[in-house]
């Protein structure tokens, strides 16, 4: 009997010692571990501009529902707003609004543009077709079904934003 107690409480004993010295070991890194610490001290090279306009500022100018469909709101962050276009309660199109300064290829793209909406630089691509105002807002719809959403819908969606109106939005 003494030698079974004694054998549980060395067994107890080394196990006690065993996560002791487990717990306290330090952690080998990972391998994303550096890349991370680097990527959250990074100053420069933010995704969003510190002169970025507020995605708030941009949702006044969508346009309003209207035939049918709905406008949903959802995402709005610095730089960004974005809203779905929903008819019969199906999303056919996303609407968005972006900050070029933070992704100046973004307006770079426009720079070869033969056609124009509203008087400003229009380029289409497969399902998406988007606008430049003012050189620095890119407002895109991109179809979530081209077949049921067409570009002509999308090219008239575009024109139905205050596109004059964002054109006067200061940072």
């Amino acid at each position: 009997m003494n030698f079974t107690r004694t054998r549980r409480i060395l067994a107890a004993l080394v196990l006690s010692i065993f996560l002791f010295t487990t717990a306290c070991a330090q952690k080998a890194p990972g391998r994303f571990d550096q890349v991370q610490q680097e990527s959250t001290q990074q100053k420069k090279g933010q995704a969003v501009a510190k002169d970025a306009t507020q995605g708030s500022k941009f949702n006044q100018f969508f346009p309003a529902a209207s035939d049918g469909y709905q406008r949903v709101f959802t995402q709005e962050k610095k730089g960004f707003a974005q809203a779905k276009l929903k008819k019969d309660g199906k999303e056919v199109a996303k609407i968005s609004v972006n900050d070029t300064t933070s992704n100046p290829s973004a307006a770079a793209k426009f720079d070869k543009s033969s056609k124009q909406i509203s008087g400003y630089p229009a380029i289409e691509r497969g399902k998406q077709t988007a606008v430049l105002v003012d050189n620095r807002y890119q407002v895109k719809i991109i179809s979530s079904d081209p077949d049921v959403f067409t570009a002509a819908d999308r090219e008239a969606w575009l024109k139905k934003f205050d596109l004059s109106g964002l054109s006067r939005v200061k940072a």
